[in-house]
């Protein structure tokens, strides 16, 4: 009998130096940056993959990989009857290779002698910086069906994205035909494909690469060891490559997706989580977003008016005004404090009362948000230390720049992890 958890290998690729998410991916890796208040990237693939029935992952990464290795090891542990793991595999010298990864393909290939430990029909192979929830069964008991050696998750994209996408073209029986990388806007119309009713309606007429591959064993191997050994990367180099020689599949996705490339999505997705019906829906029971557990109190709220706001365990709140806001775990905003259209991070620790006096009478603020502060279209990463009546006013009048405190990129400010404001500070 036919056993997705007997049966495949799921390769959470957590790219490279992450420099479009820069300033959050200074001390940190991308699949490691905390999204939603309470998760990190990685949560989303694995948990995908958890609620798939799909509970043997390797995670690849090579930048920044120590806070990621951490969340892992104190999240994802499976029961001693279970085959179940997440493993990270890091980028590692060996005799026959001396180098970093060099791309998608290339940490696959390195990775492929840990992989081959396992019995397995598939490779499931997942990107660590995308926001979406799919039931990976589907995808793969459709390969099995089709007899595909590779299958592309596709998902339907209007003029205006198509131009940042690998775009695909499919015959009447859902095989890929031909494969663009980014294509210009003058040919899009050579590009356009069947997406089905609903989608034309929307104007969402091109296939575009989810980057979430199934391919079979033989397949995989067969690619990455004999047909193309150099071949570093899967978008730009395997995948159009393998077109003409082998099964090559789309699986349409309809739902919701993002890749979070840039701080620009980065900071929309968060804020899109703050609707009244979210296009992610962190409350579905039968999706749940795994995460690590922490033993923290419920948050307390006082004297502060909350307007779709999104607010995470063990948060003291006494602003006066919070809106279109993601709270992150431990957070702590001041008396008269408004914020608006912000993602602040949380923080790792409390403070004590003996801690707050002692850096009070060395002029430095406490963790968290002060006093009387205004903030608007920021991101607050962890830990930092905010003074009373500091303004911060983001939006498209101020330019790019990167500060010792802070970032601006697209009008939106990144306060850096464990930065510290002092009083009246202002942006």
């Amino acid at each position: 009998m036919f056993s997705l958890a007997n049966s495949v290998v799921a390769v959470i690729l957590g790219g490279g130096a992450g420099t479009r998410l820069y300033p959050l991916t200074a001390s940190r890796s991308k699949p490691a940056v905390p999204i939603a208040g309470k998760y990190r990237l990685v949560d989303i693939p694995i948990s995908n993959c958890i609620n798939s029935n799909i509970n043997r992952m390797f995670v690849l990464t090579q930048f920044n990989s120590a806070s990621l290795n951490k969340h892992i090891k104190n999240t994802y542990q499976f029961s001693a009857f279970s085959n179940g793991f997440v493993d990270i595999l890091a980028a590692e010298q060996t005799p026959e290779n001396q180098g970093w990864y060099q791309g998608t393909a290339d940490a696959v290939r390195q990775s492929l002698r840990h992989i081959a430990n396992n019995e397995y029909q598939y490779v499931l192979i997942l990107s660590g910086d995308q926001l979406y929830q799919m039931d990976f069964a589907e995808m793969i008991t459709e390969h099995k069906k089709r007899g595909a050696d590779i299958s592309i998750a596709t998902i339907p994209v209007g003029d205006r994205d198509a131009p940042e996408f690998g775009i695909m073209k499919k015959d009447e029986n859902n095989y890929i035909t031909s494969f663009i990388e980014k294509p210009k806007k003058d040919i899009l119309g050579e590009w356009v494909s069947d997406t089905g009713d609903a989608m034309r309606r929307e104007g969402r007429n091109y296939l575009a690469s989810m980057g979430i591959y199934v391919f079979s064993k033989s397949a995989l191997d067969d690619l990455l060891k004999n047909e193309y050994p150099d071949a570093t990367d899967f978008g730009k180099e395997i995948i159009p490559h393998s077109i003409d020689k082998y099964k090559v599949v789309s699986y349409q996705y309809d739902g919701y997706w993002t890749d979070i490339g840039n701080i620009y999505s980065f900071f929309e997705a968060n804020l899109a989580l703050t609707q009244d019906i979210p296009p992610f829906n962190m409350f579905d029971n039968s999706r749940t977003v795994y995460s690590r557990a922490r033993m923290l109190p419920p948050a307390k709220i006082s004297g502060s008016t909350l307007e779709k706001t999104v607010i995470a365990d063990g948060s003291i709140i006494m602003a006066s005004r919070v809106e279109n806001c993601v709270i992150g775990i431990r957070a702590r905003v001041g008396h008269g404090t408004t914020l608006v259209n912000c993602y602040i991070m949380g923080n790792d620790y409390y403070e004590t009362l003996e801690q707050i006096s002692d850096y009070s009478s060395k002029g430095i603020p406490m963790i968290g948000i002060g006093d009387r502060c205004y903030i608007k279209n920021a991101i607050i990463d962890k830990n930092c230390r905010i003074g009373n009546d500091v303004r911060i006013n983001g939006g498209p009048h101020l330019e790019n720049t990167d500060h010792a405190l802070y970032t601006v990129k697209e009008g939106i400010v990144v306060v850096k992890k464990g930065a510290v404001l002092p009083n009246g500070f202002v942006i």
